[in-house]
Parts: structure tokens; C-alpha cells; sequence
């Protein structure tokens, strides 16, 4: 399992809509190939800012599979206005833990 993190800085007081236009994003996410779940997290300390974190079987499911589908390009068109700076993706293997089935 891969775990994809974002830290997404969503430009001021446009919260309300971004979480709405989130909604119907993780639609699109969801029917993806080798999607296994997500969630979003909104900081306490600075409420523009959340944690996206996705869980995909492999690496390449994010990177080739969703990222350069058609329904990718509606993915970018619902969320992508909404970030300033861009956000940095990364991905994560679990360490030392107990991996999930």
C-alpha cells in the first residue's frame, strides 16, 4: 500500500467552496483504479490548510493510473484554483507497522 500526502493551502476565505467543490471531487478519486480510501483533515491552527491523505495498492495507480486519466482533468478542474502555493505530493510506505488488507 502506498500512502499519497498533500498538504493543501487553500487561498483565504474560499474554505466553504473548496470543501464543497470536495465533495463532489472524491467522486472521481474513488472510482479510480487501486484506490483504496482518503481522507481530508482541516488544521486547528491554521484553517485554510489541510491534510489529504490517499491510499493506493501501488505508486502507479496515483502516477500513471489517475494522474493522465480524463478523470483526472475534472479532479484538477474542481480543486486546483483553490491552492496557493501548489501543493507537494508525496508518497509513504508503511514502516515497522501492521499492513493493512
Amino acid at each position: 500500500m502506498i500512502l499519497e500526502l498533500a498538504v493543501l493551502d487553500v487561498k483565504l476565505h474560499q474554505t466553504e467552496e473548496f470543501e464543497a467543490a470536495f465533495r463532489d471531487a472524491q467522486r472521481i478519486i474513488r472510482a479510480s483504479r487501486g484506490y483504496l480510501s482518503h481522507e481530508l483533515q482541516r488544521c486547528v491552527e491554521k484553517p485554510n490548510r489541510y491534510l489529504l491523505l490517499v491510499r493506493w495498492r501501488r505508486l502507479e495507480d496515483h502516477t500513471e493510473g489517475f494522474r493522465k486519466s480524463e478523470p483526472y482533468q475534472r479532479w484538477k478542474a474542481l480543486l486546483h484554483h483553490f491552492y496557493d502555493p501548489f501543493p507537494v505530493v508525496e508518497h509513504y510506505v508503511a514502516v515497522n507497522s501492521t499492513p493493512c488488507e
